[in-house]
């Protein structure tokens, strides 16, 4: 897969989970948040399972328990970033969870730098500025008065970057993304299920009340979405994944009108413009970088 082809891949997870932002928001009205996760991330579980199996089989050697190690880390670190995203968006709106989630884009660069010690291509610190910017712009120019939702989800997205930092690490040393995807589901649905066995009231009114929602964050949003990340991972840098993945809160947003009657403000056009721009930039600045060395 190219790096043009894997940005795209992205973008694709990107727009199935901006759907999931309206998913997410309307499941609330039926079922806890930790009910929610560990029915959604199991039925992802079972979807990705046999694919899995396949891998497996045509694996160049076994699992290590380094490898399973670092998935399950993998997957608690995904697990505490959804159920701190999904308590959020109960007292926040989908506008506000978009934006702030979207502050990963911003942490991702700052993770490779502070932790990893590697250097970014030049071109991802202005394109995520600007990719902030957009976001902002569609969120209306402004934030309203900070929620312990809001709060929740911004610790969410810190979680979020480092999920996406790791992830290619692990799948370059293992060569199972496919392993990794259940794994991370597995350890998500348990620690959702075992939340809601424990918190969270549940029956077979409110599933069945929520059914279109679960499915939809099970098999698109969780099972396919997160795929087509660690897929996609696999072939372009994690700066580069954030700027694509965080169009997500352009994709909420216009789920949002669609689907729930939200009015996209005048600025939210200008907010589209500027994060393409970005995703742009960070995609055709590198390639003609190297295009200009090559020819030098």
């Amino acid at each position: 897969m190219s790096r043009i082809q894997a940005n795209l891949v992205l973008l694709l997870a990107a727009a199935i989970w901006g759907g999931g932002f309206v998913a997410q928001s309307s499941a609330m009205d039926m079922l806890g948040p930790n009910w929610f996760n560990g029915i959604r991330f199991g039925l992802a579980f079972l979807a990705v399972l046999p694919f899995a199996w396949r891998e497996a089989q045509n694996a160049d050697r076994p699992l290590t328990s380094g490898d399973v190690t670092a998935f399950v880390v993998i997957g608690a670190v995904l697990f505490v970033a959804q159920t701190l995203q999904q308590f959020g968006i109960k007292t926040t709106t989908v506008t506000n969870a978009s934006f702030l989630t979207g502050l990963y884009v911003v942490f991702v660069p700052a993770i490779a730098v502070l932790i990893l010690r590697r250097r970014p291509h030049w071109i991802v610190w202005p394109a995520a500025v600007l990719t902030l910017l957009g976001i902002l712009l569609l969120s209306g120019g402004s934030l309203s008065g900070l929620t312990d939702g809001d709060l929740l989800v911004m610790v969410c997205a810190v979680l979020f970057a480092i999920q996406i930092t790791l992830t290619p690490i692990a799948v370059g040393k293992s060569d199972r993304p496919l392993a990794l995807a259940t794994l991370q589901f597995g350890v998500c649905a348990l620690g959702g299920t075992l939340g809601g066995a424990a918190l969270e009231p549940i029956t077979a009114d409110a599933i069945a009340g929520s059914l279109t929602e679960i499915l939809y964050a099970g098999l698109l949003s969780s099972g396919l979405a997160f795929v087509l990340q660690i897929v996609g991972q696999r072939y372009t840098t994690a700066p580069q994944a954030a700027i694509f993945l965080s169009s997500e809160a352009l994709f909420g947003a216009l789920f949002g009108a669609i689907l729930m009657g939200d009015s996209l403000p005048a600025i939210g056009y200008a907010g589209c413009a500027i994060m393409f721009a970005a995703m742009l930039m960070v995609e055709l600045v590198p390639e003609l970088t190297r295009r200009r060395m090559a020819t030098a």
